[in-house]
């Protein structure tokens, strides 16, 4: 477990600096923390998380879905779906936030490095695989093929879709995007398959006894598709989820996020698959 310089109970104070909305309830904000934050910031895997705080609201935990950026600003991908969220979505570029961490465990990106690793995505779930995705590019090197699949309910709902095919047509990463259903698709506009994410395994030919699968999206999506990683030779131990929804306090104070004897905001929110066998609510 990483030692805080700062408390980890106190929030360093932050700001907003600007939101992009990616769809009709999904916005990525870019927060400013106070240069004293900036030093602990920099230590932030892939998969980590930190406690956004809302004066007056509260606060929740988010994956971050970037690095870092050079001069220390983090990006936030939020969706309006509770109190804390829904004053967030309101406030105004330079209103003052709280942050705190980061926390938790994140993608073991040594053992990693070396293998072919494949990212599946659901929904809201693509926004901690893409921190995860912008190092594995930055580092192209240190790593086998790349593969991303993402689905999402319609095609207005799929976030990063243009930045996503603009990474795939870097030739860095395979893309593979699919929607449960497109009503408002167009003939001859579109150019994603129409089917639910574990679809997309079905026939797809990858090294699966080398390769890393990580996983974020829905829980009910999890069970399916690490049943279907392991049908097709992918170990459980090379089979990462990501169980962030489950936490609150972030610092394994309130017990909330107990899965079994472990929990989520200290042990996880990354768990090897492996890990979680034979904890029934797990999944």
């Amino acid at each position: 477990m990483r030692e805080h310089r700062h408390s980890p109970h106190v929030p360093y104070a932050a700001q907003l600096i600007d939101r992009r909305d990616l769809s009709e309830d999904t916005s990525l904000f870019r927060i400013a923390p106070e240069a004293s934050a900036l030093a602990e910031l920099a230590s932030f895997v892939p998969g980590q998380f930190v406690q956004l705080s809302v004066p007056g609201a509260g606060e929740v935990p988010i994956s971050p879905a970037d690095l870092p950026a050079a001069d220390g600003t983090l990006e936030l991908c939020v969706r309006r779906v509770g109190h804390v969220t829904e004053l967030l979505h309101k406030l105004k570029p330079g209103a003052r936030l709280g942050l705190r961490g980061p926390f938790g465990c994140g993608f073991p990106l040594g053992d990693m490095a070396g293998r072919p690793v494949l990212l599946l995505a659901g929904g809201l779930g693509i926004a901690p695989l893409r921190s995860l995705l912008i190092h594995l590019l930055r580092q192209r090197d240190r790593y086998g093929d790349i593969t991303l699949m993402y689905g999402a309910k319609q095609p207005r709902l799929m976030l990063f879709r243009e930045e996503l095919a603009a990474l795939a047509a870097g030739g860095g990463m395979r893309l593979y995007l699919t929607v449960d259903f497109a009503p408002e698709q167009q003939e001859g506009d579109y150019s994603c398959a129409v089917g639910l994410l574990p679809d997309l395994l079905k026939g797809f030919r990858f090294d699966a006894a080398a390769t890393y699968a990580a996983l974020c999206g829905p829980p009910p999506l999890y069970r399916c598709l690490v049943a279907d990683l392991e049908r097709a030779g992918v170990a459980a131990e090379r089979i990462l989820l990501s169980l962030e929804r489950r936490m609150r306090c972030g610092v394994g104070r309130c017990c909330h996020c107990a899965i079994g004897q472990k929990l989520c905001c200290m042990d996880g929110p990354v768990f090897r698959a492996s890990d979680l066998k034979g904890i029934p609510e797990a999944l």
